[in-house]
């Protein structure tokens, strides 16, 4: 077993893997997660290995980490328990408008969406994006048409959640587990992250957050780390604070502890609650975040680490 380091305000836990070793890191929101029962926690914890399993499957077998992210995320995003795909929180309007985005560091290449509201999996229309057009990042009608016409599944609004259950969800989510994240590190040692979420509840129609935007929510340098990020986007935007960690660890030669120590303490400081996953060209991994607890999960061949609080 490899050696742990715990560190709080913000929590970062790393592990070194041997260089050939694939590896996936997963979060699924930064909170407070009060009120939690025993059968929530234990859902939450099997929500978030089976994605982690999932992933590092394809890993293991050979697959790109831009699969792995993929088809962890699209897991999350089916689950009704995490803010992202199925079981995204509602806007003011009592709708649901879902972001995403994926970031590879073989060639730096990006794709997003945000403001979805009837694609099943907002990940795979980001990695279409990524790979299939030009540009970087669609929104609202124009995405959603993007979708449709390269057939990728779109779904009704029940599908989300339908009005005999919008009561019962929505005191539900005052207990959200929030935005999901992904990063992974392939044999061919690729690093790809992604993020997908519904965005804040009772948000204001068409706002968007930090998870859709490359350098805040989601980042890769493959000479230097991949994160995801979860928390409140709007101070993740201004300081496009993924991409922050990053240039610390390559231009400041801080590790990713150091790194992610060092920037959610500084969000800390002003009133910003989040977390980060992170990944470095070494296949070291780091979790941080400055809330009383985040769920994440970590597999590599020899380990695997499920937990939601700091202890």
């Amino acid at each position: 077993m490899k050696k742990l380091i715990e560190v709080f305000l913000p929590l970062i836990i790393s592990f070194s893997l041997f260089a050939e070793s694939p590896a996936i890191v997963i979060h699924g929101g930064a909170g407070w997660f009060s009120n939690m029962s025993s059968d929530e926690i234990k859902d939450l914890k099997k929500g978030l290995k089976m994605a982690a399993d999932k992933g590092f499957e394809i890993l293991e077998n050979g697959g790109s980490s831009v699969d792995a992210v993929e088809a962890a995320i699209i897991i999350l995003e089916d689950n009704p328990l995490f803010n992202a795909g199925r079981g995204s929180v509602y806007t003011s309007e009592e709708k649901q408008e879902m972001d995403a985005s994926i970031m590879t560091g073989k060639d730096n290449e990006a794709g997003a969406v945000s403001s979805v509201t009837n694609v099943k999996n907002p990940i795979s229309l980001a990695r279409h994006v990524m790979e299939e057009t030009p540009h970087v990042m669609f929104t609202s009608s124009g995405a959603e048409k993007l979708a449709r016409d390269n057939n990728i599944e779109q779904v009704e609004q029940s599908y989300f959640a339908n009005p005999d259950r919008l009561k019962s969800l929505k005191k539900a989510q005052k207990n959200k587990k929030g935005t999901v994240g992904v990063v992974a590190i392939d044999k061919n040692r690729v690093i790809t992250a992604g993020t997908s979420t519904g965005g804040m509840t009772n948000k204001a129609p068409g706002r968007v957050g930090d998870s859709p935007i490359i350098g805040a929510g989601t980042w890769v340098e493959n000479n230097s780390c991949g994160v995801s990020a979860t928390g409140h986007g709007e101070y993740f935007i201004r300081f496009s604070i993924a991409k922050e960690i990053c240039v610390k660890a390559r231009y400041q030669n801080k590790s990713i502890q150091e790194a992610s120590t060092e920037v959610m303490n500084q969000l800390k400081e002003i009133g910003a609650d989040g977390g980060v996953i992170v990944m470095d060209s070494q296949g070291n991994y780091a979790f941080a975040f400055n809330t009383p607890a985040m769920a994440r999960a970590y597999k590599d061949a020899s380990s695997e680490l499920i937990k939601i609080y700091k202890n």
